[in-house]
């Protein structure tokens, strides 16, 4: 962290939200055979990591984990790549995640490759929602809804044990 940064979640109540997203998920698709957590390369999927520690200690459905890459600041020019084949997600859930979501267009751009194939469900997941939306793209699981101005950032710390959590500058 370069500047001073303001505490909006520590690290218990960062993973205590991840964990009721994990609890919401559940709740929501516990008829599902197999769920598949995509998360959007950096951070969300470091968030898919840990939010599929925690729905494997809640639950017994099968649940498998997929990395989603794209330039998130060039996303027309740039390859969407999972590292899966397309068929290994037929007839699945999948869950999208990220860590934070602002305009809505990382998400937007990063749901092409799943609307290619014949899926369950598509649902997103983000741990800090801005609201500042100018994609027509929602999440279905928020662990945290936060007002801020344009200007403001907020920045999700999961690889760090001492200094994980959510800040805004």
């Amino acid at each position: 962290m370069e500047q001073a940064q303001a505490l909006v979640l520590n690290k218990v109540q960062t993973l205590n939200k991840i964990s009721r997203i994990a609890f919401e998920i559940y709740e929501n698709n516990f008829q599902e055979e197999e769920i598949v957590i995509a998360g959007i390369y950096d951070k969300g999927y470091q968030f898919a990591e840990l939010l599929l520690e925690e729905f494997k200690r809640i639950c017994t459905i099968k649940v498998s984990l997929i990395k989603v890459s794209l330039d998130k600041f060039a996303p027309l020019q740039s390859n969407i790549e999972l590292d899966c084949e397309l068929d290994f997600l037929k007839n699945k859930t999948v869950i999208l995640c990220d860590d934070v979501m602002n305009s809505g267009r990382t998400m937007a751009y990063s749901l092409k490759p799943f609307l290619n194939q014949e899926i369950n469900r598509l649902q997103t997941a983000v741990i800090v929602d801005r609201e500042h939306k100018t994609f027509p793209v929602l999440a279905d699981y928020v662990g945290y809804r936060v007002s801020t101005t344009l200007k403001e950032t907020i920045t999700v710390i999961l690889d760090d044990v001492n200094t994980l959590g959510v800040y805004m500058d």
